[in-house]
C-alpha cells in the first residue's frame, strides 16, 4: 500500500473509532433528558440540559490546554484516554447519583477537548491541500453513522414504552458503554504516515509526535516536553485572535448552537409531544436516525465533491443555511412552544398545524443535512488556512463551538421553543455571511501560493 493509501486508511480507522464512541455518546445525549425525567428515584435531582452545559463549558475552557496534552503524549494516546472518560460518563447512567452525574460531566468535558484536538491533528497530518476536503467528508460521514446505529437501537428497545423503567435504562447504558470502549481501542490501529523522515518509523504508531523526536536530540526529553507544551498553549492563544479565526468564529459559534438543538433539544421536544401518540418516546430514536441520514449524505457527498471545488465552499454553506431555515420554520409550525420544558407527562399543546410525525422526521433530516454542510466546510477551510498549526487551530475551533453549545444548553432550561429558533435563525445568517468572507480570504491565499510557484 502506497503512502496515500495508508493515510486514507488512517482516516477511515479514525472515522470508525469515532463512529463507535459517538454511537454511544450521541445516543446518550439524545435520550438523557428523557431518561432523567423517568428515574424511579427521589434522590436524583440532575438535569440533562445542565449536564450538557457543564460538559461543553468545561470542554471550552479545556481547549486552551488540550494542544499541550496532545503534544506531550501524542494524538493516539490522547484519543484513547479521552475515550475512556467518555465511556465512564455513559456507564454512570447505569446506577446514577447526582454527585457522580455532575462530576462525570466535568471530567468528560476535559476529555472532549483533548479528543477533538487530537482528532484534528490526525486529520491534518494524514491530509494534503488537495485531500483535506475529501478526508474531512469521509471522517464526517463515518462519524455520523453513529446517529443511525445508536438511535435505531433506541427505537427497537423503547418501542411502545410510555415510561422508561430502571431495567430499560440499565440495559441500554450497559450496551452503550461496551460500544464506546470498542471505539477507544480502535485508535491503536492508526499508524504513522510514510512521509516521516526515517523509513523505519513508518510502521510505528502515533505514540509520539514528530516535534518530540526532533527536540530530543537537542535538549533533555523532560525539558523538551514542557517547553513544547507551553509553546502549544501560547500558539492556541495567539491563533484565537488572528484575523482569520475571528472572522470564522461566528460560523463556528453557530455550529455550537445548532449542535445543542439537534442533539439534545429537538429529540426531547418530540418525546414530549403527546399528540404523537404512545410511541412519542421511541420517535426520539427515529428522529436521531433521520438526523444521521442527513449527516451521512451531506458528509459523503460534499466531501467527495471537494475535488471539483470550482466554486469553492460557499455554495455548500449556502445550501446548509437554506436547509436549516426550512427546518426551523417547519419545526415552528409543527412543535408546541413549551415542548423543551415539558414534564415527563409531556405537553398537550398544539403549534400552528396539526402535529405531524412525517414533518417532524423531515425536519430531523434537514437538521442533519444542514449541519454537515457547515461542519465539513469548516473542517476543510481550517485545515487549509492553518495547515502548519493544525492542533492549536482545531483546539480554538472546538473552544468556540463548545462555549456556544454550553450557552445553548443553559438557555434551553428556560427559553420556549420559538425563542430558541429565533436565536438560531439570526446566528445562522450572520455565520454564513462571515464564512463567505473567510472563504474569499482563503481563495486569495490559494491564488497567492499558486502565483509564487
Amino acid at each position: 500500500m502506497g503512502p496515500e493509501g495508508k493515510k486514507l486508511l488512517n482516516i477511515i480507522i479514525l472515522g470508525f473509532g469515532f463512529m463507535f464512541m459517538f454511537t454511544a455518546f450521541q445516543t446518550c445525549g439524545n435520550i438523557e433528558q428523557t431518561v432523567i425525567k423517568s428515574f424511579n428515584s427521589t434522590e436524583f435531582h440532575g438535569s440533562g440540559y445542565t449536564s450538557m452545559a457543564i460538559i461543553y463549558g468545561v470542554f471550552s475552557a479545556s481547549n486552551l490546554i488540550a494542544p499541550s496534552v496532545v503534544t506531550v503524549i501524542g494524538p493516539q494516546l490522547s484519543m484513547f484516554f479521552s475515550g475512556l472518560l467518555y465511556s465512564g460518563y455513559i456507564a454512570m447512567f447505569i446506577y446514577p447519583y447526582t454527585w457522580s452525574f455532575y462530576t462525570a460531566s466535568v471530567v468528560v468535558g476535559i476529555g472532549a477537548a483533548v479528543l477533538w484536538t487530537a482528532q484534528g491533528n490526525v486529520l491534518a497530518i494524514n491530509s494534503t491541500d488537495t485531500t483535506i476536503g475529501r478526508n474531512s467528508g469521509i471522517f464526517w460521514a463515518l462519524l455520523q453513522f453513529s446517529l443511525f446505529f445508536g438511535n435505531l437501537y433506541i427505537y427497537c428497545a423503547w418501542h411502545g414504552h410510555v415510561h422508561i423503567t430502571d431495567k430499560d435504562r440499565q440495559t441500554v447504558f450497559i450496551s452503550l458503554t461496551v460500544i464506546s470502549l470498542v471505539g477507544c481501542f480502535l485508535f491503536f490501529l492508526i499508524r504513522r504516515p510514510d512521509s516521516d523522515p526515517a523509513p523505519s518509523e513508518a510502521s510505528e504508531s502515533l505514540l509520539q509526535t514528530e516535534s518530540i523526536e526532533s527536540s530530543s536530540t537537542a535538549i533533555s526529553p523532560h525539558v523538551g516536553l514542557c517547553s513544547q507544551a507551553l509553546d502549544a498553549f501560547v500558539k492556541a492563544c495567539k491563533m484565537f485572535v488572528t484575523k482569520e479565526m475571528l472572522i470564522l468564529s461566528i460560523s463556528i459559534g453557530y455550529t455550537g448552537l445548532e449542535l445543542t438543538f439537534y442533539s439534545g433539544v429537538y429529540g426531547t421536544c418530540i418525546g414530549a409531544m403527546t399528540r404523537f401518540g404512545k410511541d412519542a418516546k421511541s420517535l426520539i430514536g427515529i428522529s436521531g436516525i433521520f438526523i444521521g441520514i442527513g449527516e451521512i449524505l451531506g458528509g459523503g457527498v460534499f466531501g467527495m465533491l471537494n475535488k471539483w471545488n470550482r466554486f469553492g465552499r460557499n455554495p455548500v454553506v449556502l445550501l446548509g443555511l437554506i436547509t436549516h431555515f426550512i427546518a426551523f420554520y417547519l419545526i415552528f409550525l409543527n412543535i408546541a412552544s413549551d415542548a423543551p420544558l415539558a414534564p415527563e407527562a409531556g405537553t398537550d399543546l398544539q403549534a400552528y398545524i396539526t402535529p405531524s410525525v412525517p414533518v417532524a422526521m423531515l425536519c430531523s433530516f434537514l437538521l442533519g443535512l444542514g449541519d454537515s454542510c457547515f461542519n465539513t466546510q469548516l473542517l476543510s477551510i481550517i485545515g487549509f488556512m492553518f495547515r502548519d498549526n493544525s492542533a492549536p487551530a482545531f483546539a480554538v475551533f472546538k473552544f468556540i463551538q463548545s462555549i456556544m453549545a454550553a450557552l445553548a444548553f443553559f438557555y434551553s432550561n428556560y427559553l420556549l421553543l420559538h425563542w430558541q429558533l429565533l436565536i438560531l435563525v439570526v446566528m445562522g445568517f450572520l455565520g454564513s455571511m462571515t464564512f463567505f468572507m473567510a472563504e474569499a480570504m482563503a481563495e486569495s491565499t490559494r491564488q497567492t501560493d499558486y502565483d509564487s510557484i
